[in-house]
């Protein structure tokens, strides 16, 4: 079907995963990518395959790391949701009750659950900001402590594009006193032995492969028309800080990028471990008999709070808390119990409760699908074909 490079193995029931990744690379413009499934707590597959750049001079291996974009959310909702277990967190609270700096200019009232369900009115950021201004996290969290919200919290939801990671993590750092890099690599990724990271020193560089921008399609309409123009909030959370300098450079490339805490957009992970993650999730809670999440706690994740017209994106949108629940918009399979989150250009991880499936796929070469990424869709119908 390809002569592109394939590796790592499946169980032999989850053949026809392998086969449609295969296809990703014959058919659906794949560069380089990885895909791993856990199942009641088992890894049962783990591939990888294509290439590291362009060029292809250099194959995607075992340990290649990418930009996961927003599938990094779904790590730092993980993090607010252990200070809620441990009973730190109340997400009825008002955020300025650990935040008081936030209550400016009309937010003492905002409760920490609307910043995890996109309904706290804080989607873009208001002061004038450079591109390098989002490296540094407090010019980030000052900026929104001081502002007014866009709409009136509560009233709608619309999706915090950037701004959801500096407003959580700001909360999980006012609870714990670490940032959440360091709470998500200290509380999750080292006792589970994930190599997922929000911000990563160049140690990393050297296996961290550049996403390479979605091919243009000219018949598609420009992105901030997509939001109803240059002054509304949906292209404001996408522009400010700008999301490119003024040579257009890949700022995924850059370490001002890869080194930063950015818990919306800037996580670094392999497919297997957002799948091991998403796994415990799904497995009880835990996984080799480490915590991850309790039942309780998931329960309370997975009660809709906000669904329908998104008024930063212009389409329609269903959230727990902190996670995307499954949804027209992002299917994740058959069954009401997944969750999960996606990323800019593909990369995706989920857990599906009712099925005990833990799933994650990044890949480089991202794709302009706001949805419906044929890519990781072939990879979830094959997946459920296969049960």
């Amino acid at each position: 079907m390809t002569d592109t490079p394939i590796s790592g193995w499946n169980d032999p029931q989850f053949d026809a995963v392998r086969e449609a990744f295969a296809t990703n690379f014959a058919e659906h413009g794949e560069l380089g990518a990885a895909v791993s499934v856990y199942l009641h707590g088992e890894p049962v597959v783990d591939l990888w395959g294509g290439w590291y750049t362009p060029e292809r001079e250099r194959e995607w291996d075992r340990n290649t790391l990418v930009n996961v974009f927003s599938t990094t959310k779904g790590l730092a909702a993980f993090c607010a949701h252990r200070l809620a277990e441990e009973g730190r967190l109340d997400f009825d609270a008002p955020v300025a009750q650990y935040w008081p700096e936030f209550a400016a200019a009309g937010k003492e009232s905002i409760p920490v659950r609307w910043l995890l369900s996109h309904r706290a009115g804080m989607a873009a950021v208001r002061r004038p900001l450079v591109m390098e201004d989002m490296f540094d996290w407090d010019t980030m969290t000052a900026a929104l402590a001081e502002q007014e919200p866009w709409w009136t919290p509560g009233e709608q939801h619309g999706y915090h594009a950037l701004t959801y990671g500096w407003l959580v993590g700001e909360v999980v750092r006012r609870i714990d006193g670490r940032s959440i890099g360091s709470y998500w690599r200290e509380e999750f990724a080292a006792p589970l032995g994930l190599d997922a990271h929000i911000g990563t020193g160049p140690e990393f560089d050297g296996r961290i492969s550049t996403l390479m921008d979605a091919p243009v399609d000219p018949e598609a309409p420009d992105l901030i028309d997509l939001f109803g123009g240059p002054d509304t909030v949906g292209a404001a959370a996408f522009s400010n800080p700008p999301l490119a300098g003024p040579d257009e450079e890949n700022i995924t490339a850059s370490r001002g990028w890869r080194g930063a805490e950015i818990p919306a957009a800037n996580g670094h992970a392999t497919a297997r471990a957002l799948a091991r993650v998403y796994g415990g999730a799904a497995n009880g809670g835990a996984i080799d008999g480490i915590h991850v999440i309790s039942q309780e706690t998931l329960d309370n994740a997975l009660v809709e709070q906000s669904f329908g017209p998104d008024a930063c994106l212009q389409i329609e949108t269903r959230f727990g808390l902190g996670w995307m629940l499954t949804s027209e918009f992002m299917p994740l399979g058959p069954n009401p119990r997944a969750f999960g989150h996606p990323g800019a250009g593909g990369s995706l991880g989920y857990a599906d409760l009712d099925a005990g499936i833990g799933f994650g796929y990044t890949m480089n070469q991202m794709q302009q699908n706001l949805s419906g990424d044929p890519r990781v869709n072939g990879l979830i119908d094959a997946l459920y074909a296969s049960l």
